[in-house]
């Protein structure tokens, strides 16, 4: 019966969706806007209707309600009940049905909000809104099905993916989940603005909070998806170039460059198309990665299995991005822009080639992912990319993109003096070359590690006079060091926040770099007793013990003593994980953590023989914890970005329109 009530609301909200798209259309068209209210309001609906699912699949997972084929493949009797509840998105069924809550969330509160000043946008946003809608939950009514009954109940179920039971990957999947429909918001009104005709920059001011919301889950789903290939996978690293990390790691990319360029559209009305396009790339790469997660089409360690559908990722990206296209090409005559670039050495021209750099890493890592596809279809074999081959091809459109971070912000707007620059950078640029001088000393060789430490102390530098400059100007009028700083924020929060972000950029980067240039690695077998030494670390293998956990679960964990120059700093307890009903085993690492390092211990294999023999695959990773810390300071700057400013709402509120003929 749950089950039934569980379908049936979903297929009501499938029916609301369809209603509302219709209805918008309709009250547009017939300039009704009792239609368009009533397409507003039963975009509202889906969201309860949605939420009634959910909320039903999660009591039978509660309940242990095996009759149900989702319950039954993810969840099991001893499971514990946080698991049971998040088992909700840990299969293809019930993660779309979560996809759609989520998705059904963003759009009823974009539309419960009061657009009393953008009437004329409200019924195409709300028609495309429901496109997207429509898609994902006909998905789960007519192909997964999230209840689906067994003609044979069984007495347990298989428990949940190994891989998900740990506390990032509870939090990994919603967090991009969050992300990736909260892109749907502004490629709504941007639709709407084309198909309307009001191609000004309204629907960016509406929508700048949608799209930095979106853009930072995305990013919180991205660094969190990297601790937990930290803390699970056992690569040794937070990034291993899989198939589905990029899948993520692709919109992402294709916001960051539109949230770059709308200012310039803001400024001075430049890049309407070229924003235009970018806010369509990263929709159509929001499907795309869905796509590459849920279809199996490219192998990866945590992506679904094969599945039907697909093909129908396929064919929605396909519908959608000709639609796009077609209302792009339709609208070229009026997005095109009056005024021009007037200087290469410019504000707006930095914002360019932040953009190029951004894209051309999109390019790359767009075609490396699908390599395997692209190969297959010309030799009928599948070839894939590794690792090195992306940070060789990356490394340097990375590095430029840092040293562009830093040097943009001494720009103006229009046209700025080469030589004004060339003053402003002289000063970090020798501090920087300092601080290299002081790593050579240290012992730290090679062209490539001391070029990216120079590269990204010199952006550290000039990112931090910023603040130092705003904060310097406001304490001349008076006010003291803490005032000037709180004031500056609260005053400047975008331009502000954008630093922070920058910040929290370069600090990343300094990790990055200690990682992927200065990280060791061994792997070695030993017996009780015996010591295995890297760096300036040593460690000793003490023995290991084998015992049951909770659920299905067999634990064996080592224990080893780790000693710094001879010096005993802690003990680590690597261990292996099997879940013997699925017979799937995990390597879960122990490491011991400084601000400088990690000394990171995998335990691969133990032979509980008289000789008690253990393999362990060992990594020094400099910096590592430089990664997580960017992170912080990251999602820090996006929230001051992203606090509301009454004093801009007043400003959208008060501004004339200038609007094209929906018919032109």
């Amino acid at each position: 019966m749950i089950p039934d009530l569980g379908f049936i609301a979903l297929i009501f909200a499938l029916a609301a969706a369809v209603f509302a798209a219709g209805a918008a259309y309709y009250g547009r068209h017939t300039n009704k806007p009792r239609w368009t209210e009533s397409a507003r309001n039963a975009t509202i609906a889906t969201l309860p209707l949605i939420t009634i699912a959910c909320g039903l699949l999660i009591f039978s997972l509660l309940i242990d309600d095996f009759s149900v084929e989702y319950v039954w493949r993810v969840s099991s009797i001893e499971m514990p009940t946080y698991l049971k509840v998040t088992a909700l998105w840990g299969g293809q069924a019930g993660s779309l049905l979560f996809w759609n809550f989520l998705l059904a969330a963003f759009t009823a509160s974009a539309m419960a909000r009061n657009w009393s000043k953008q009437q004329e946008l409200m019924p195409y946003a709300i028609m495309v809104a429901s496109f997207t809608q429509i898609f994902f939950i006909a998905i789960s009514v007519f192909v997964e099905n999230p209840f689906t009954r067994i003609a044979v109940i069984p007495p347990d179920g298989n428990g949940l993916n190994p891989l998900l039971r740990h506390p990032g990957m509870i939090i990994h999947p919603p967090m991009l989940y969050l992300g990736f429909v909260g892109f749907t918001i502004p490629y709504a009104f941007a639709m709407s603005a084309l198909i309307s005709g009001k191609l000004d920059d309204v629907w960016i001011k509406i929508t700048r909070r949608w799209t930095l919301v979106a853009w930072l889950f995305l990013s919180l789903g991205l660094i969190l998806g990297g601790r937990w290939a930290y803390d699970v996978l056992g690569w040794g690293g937070y990034w291993a170039w899989d198939p589905v990390e990029n899948a993520s790691f692709m919109p992402w990319l294709a916001g960051t460059a539109f949230l770059h360029s709308v200012m310039i559209q803001e400024k001075r009305s430049m890049f309407k198309i070229w924003n235009m396009f970018l806010i369509v790339l990263t929709y159509c790469l929001v499907i795309f990665g869905t796509f590459i997660v849920r279809s199996g089409v490219i192998s990866s360690v945590h992506s679904f299995a094969q599945s039907a559908i697909g093909p129908l990722f396929f064919g929605f990206i396909a519908i959608m991005f000709v639609f796009s296209a077609y209302w792009m090409l339709n609208r070229r005559e009026a997005l095109r822009s009056n005024n021009r670039l007037n200087s290469l050495i410019s504000r707006e021209a930095a914002f360019l080639y932040n953009n190029f750099l951004i894209l051309a890493i999109l390019v790359i890592v767009f075609l490396f992912t699908n390599y395997p596809i692209i190969s297959e279809l010309f030799t009928g074999e599948k070839g894939f990319v590794g690792p090195p081959v992306y940070e060789q091809a990356l490394g340097p459109l990375f590095l430029l993109l840092v040293l562009l971070m830093g040097v943009a912000p001494l720009t103006m707007w229009y046209r700025s003096s080469a030589q004004r620059i060339g003053m402003s950078l002289r000063w970090p640029a020798l501090a920087a070359l300092l601080v290299v001088v002081v790593l050579f000393a240290l012992n730290i060789r090679g062209w490539g590690a001391l070029l990216g430490f120079w590269v990204v102390t010199f952006s550290m530098f000039l990112t931090l006079l910023e603040f130092w400059k705003g904060t310097r100007a406001r304490m001349k009028r008076g006010e003291n060091p803490f005032a000037a700083f709180s004031n500056l924020m609260a005053r400047n929060r975008r331009r502000y926040g954008g630093y922070w972000i920058h910040l929290g950029v370069i600090v990343m980067a300094f990790g990055i770099i200690g990682v992927e240039i200065f990280q060791e690695q061994t792997q070695i077998r030993l017996s009780v007793g015996e010591s295995a030494t890297l760096g300036r670390y040593e460690m000793t293998f003490l023995g290991a013990t084998r015992y049951p956990g909770p659920d299905d679960l067999l634990i064996t964990e080592a224990t080893v003593d780790v000693y710094e120059n001879g010096r005993f700093v802690g003990q680590l307890n690597p261990r292996t994980e099997l879940y013997t009903r699925t017979n799937q085993p995990m390597t879960i690492p122990n490491a011991r953590s400084t601000i400088a390092e990690d000394f990171y211990v995998l335990m691969i294999n133990w032979e509980p023989t008289s000789a008690d023999q253990a393999t362990f695959r060992i990594y020094l990773n400099p910096l590592i914890n430089w990664v997580w810390a960017g992170g912080f300071i990251f999602v820090f700057g996006t929230l001051i970005a992203a606090w509301p400013d009454p004093s801009a709402q007043r400003a959208l509120a008060r501004r004339p329109r200038v609007a094209v003929s929906p018919t032109d």
